[in-house]
């Protein structure tokens, strides 16, 4: 089938589950006005964040194929980023934190392809292409950054949430919707908001996933680098924002050395950040990534690692001593008195792999119905099943026929007969499975005869434990896309009819075509029928100046009156300030 996304050297190494999130751009769907606000926004950024933003920045803006003067296609860009090894794909909004990290560790940016609107000139709550685009792919043109980014997936993605942390995403995604849809109601907004609010104080423990998002935002997001006292920009959220990249290097805003207390640091994404950390290089940031990644349940694994995949929930793998995984939804677990898990329990499909590849014959068809089995070493005996060589195995009864009675230290009694083995290619013994098998703990029955073959997986404890499958394979469908919907914003004919005035004023700069005349009749009509708009009109001013027609004093005086309204006055002394910057260094 088809791909509906442009497949590359890159996205073609996606695995099927992330397809889903993925959609085509619809660049066609983008407005003159949308335009027009890209092209102000790019104009200002460009000409300020070249002051106050890493090294990096203008010339990853080059390298990643982003221009000022209109909204980047996805085929263009890709075909840039390939020099350096990476990708873009087009989403909806915000998709869930795990898949959004696993795009990234397959070096691929997740760019929302969606664009502000003009009352959202200056921030946006929700993600957006200037955001994406404009926001983070400039900075991956360092090559110590992009490996943080790719390294930074490649850990979040295994990171496990809590059972409401998915509810969080929903809400915080609904919301940053209505606040970006101008047709949203006042009482909509303050429903989710106050539903947000909500959840935030209930959270209860940060799950892994909660902390590691918080290291995102205060680092990819809104992350300072350099000295304390002067920093530099590079989180995107920042890099996207004329407001807050101003904002954010004032003394109002407090700044704090980057270190691993970052991740119980809890952030609005509605609203600008009083307070921001500051590292001292990018390699700084792999530092505190694997500080953090030392924490996490994939290297500790144990009792406290099954039972955070029992919390979310959701699809999730443990890993024995052995190297044999179990992916499945985890909903049971027996530890014994000294805190070691003793016997692991999914329910539904399960797959059972060894080294992220699916053991042959024990996919998620085999074990429909779930998989559990005993953990740990056998009671009187030092040798774990592990490391027995196979005379050992078979003295204890581990033999083709034989019939067999284990237990373990924990009290988890295994009897049945033992019809194979299954063995890594170093020799190492994976899986027993037994026929005619009754596996009991204290007085409960774990496994009956009658329901079948038993495979018993070997290992003497969990050692990792982590969100997501061994082998993203074994499973057709990862991960959920949010029945939200972004807000298509239904257009006025009135609104149609300024954006076909955008249109014009586009066509006539990028052509070199535009006369006094022109601007003249477009100006006489916006001030007639749109009073309210002030980008238009500063084009039109550039267009007057750049040609040096006369008309451009009355465009002035008009943009003067319209900075008495408070909203506009910063917006439009931007604007006017740097074309009057541009035509000092035509001169």
């Amino acid at each position: 089938m088809e791909a509906h996304f442009e497949l590359n050297e890159v996205t073609s190494k996606l695995p099927k589950h992330l397809h889903k999130f993925i959609l085509r751009q619809p660049y066609e769907q983008y407005t003159a006005q949308n335009q027009a606000v890209w092209r102000y926004v790019m104009r200002m950024n460009v000409d300020y964040l070249s002051k106050v933003a890493h090294g990096s920045y203008e010339e990853g803006l080059e390298k990643t194929g982003i221009t000022v003067e209109s909204i980047p296609r996805m085929e263009g860009m890709n075909r840039i980023l390939k020099e350096i090894g990476w990708a873009a794909v087009s989403v909806d909004g915000f998709i869930p934190p795990n898949a959004f990290m696993e795009f990234q560790a397959y070096n691929v940016l997740v760019i929302a392809s969606d664009m502000r609107t003009i009352d959202h000139i200056e921030y946006t709550p929700a993600p957006d292409i200037i955001h994406e685009a404009a926001g983070h792919a400039p900075i991956i043109s360092n090559p110590e950054y992009a490996e943080y980014l790719r390294r930074f997936g490649e850990i979040g993605s295994k990171a496990i949430s809590s059972s409401k942390d998915y509810e969080m995403y929903e809400a915080i995604r609904l919301l940053s919707i209505l606040k970006e849809d101008p047709n949203s109601t006042k009482e909509e907004i303050d429903k989710a908001q106050a539903e947000v609010e909500q959840l935030q104080e209930n959270m209860g423990e940060l799950s892994e996933m909660a902390k590691i998002r918080n290291l995102h935002w205060w680092t990819v997001e809104y992350g300072l680098i350099g000295d304390l006292n002067s920093p530099k920009i590079y989180g995107a959220g920042l890099l996207s924002s004329i407001g807050e990249s101003k904002w954010c290097l004032k003394p109002e805003v407090k700044k704090v050395p980057y270190s691993l207390d970052a991740v119980n640091q809890n952030f609005d994404i509605t609203k600008p950040q009083p307070q921001l950390f500051v590292t001292p290089d990018f390699a700084y940031l792999s530092l505190v990534l694997e500080e953090f990644a030392n924490t996490m349940a994939l290297r500790t694994g144990g009792l406290d690692g099954v039972e955070k995949l029992i919390d979310s929930g959701n699809l999730g793998t443990i890993e024995l001593s052995t190297g044999v995984q179990i992916s499945g939804v985890f909903t049971h677990v027996i530890g014994d008195e000294k805190g070691n898990v003793a016997y692991v329990q999914t329910t539904g499909p399960t797959a059972l792999c060894s080294r992220d590849k699916e053991l042959i014959g024990h996919g998620a068809g085999k074990h429909v119905d779930g998989f559990g089995s005993p953990v740990g070493k056998l009671k009187g005996i030092n040798l774990p099943i592990e490391d027995m060589a196979p005379r050992d195995l078979d003295a204890y009864g581990i033999y083709e026929g034989k019939t067999l009675r284990l237990e373990f230290e924990s009290g988890v009694v295994v009897e049945g007969k033992t019809v194979t083995g299954t063995r890594d290619l170093r020799g190492k013994i994976l899986l027993i499975t037994l026929d005619e098998c009754t596996v009991r703990y204290k007085d409960s029955i774990l496994f009956k005869p009658e329901w079948g073959l038993y495979d018993m997986a070997i290992g003497k404890e969990v050692v990792s434990a982590f969100a997501g499958p061994a082998d993203v394979h074994s499973f057709e469908d990862v991960g959920r896309v949010s029945e939200t919907k972004t807000h298509k914003i239904t257009y006025s004919e009135s609104d149609r009819a300024l954006y076909e005035l955008y249109t014009k004023v586009r066509t006539h700069r990028e052509t070199d075509s535009i006369t006094s005349g022109m601007i003249s009749d477009i100006f006489t009509e916006l001030k007639s029928n749109y009073p309210g708009d002030w980008l238009l009109p500063l084009e039109l001013y550039e267009l007057a100046v750049k040609k040096e027609f006369e008309i451009q004093d009355e465009i002035l005086t008009y943009l003067t009156e319209l900075m008495e309204e408070e909203s506009y006055k910063k917006l439009l002394d931007n604007g006017l300030g740097i074309i009057r910057n541009e035509m000092l260094q035509n001169t």
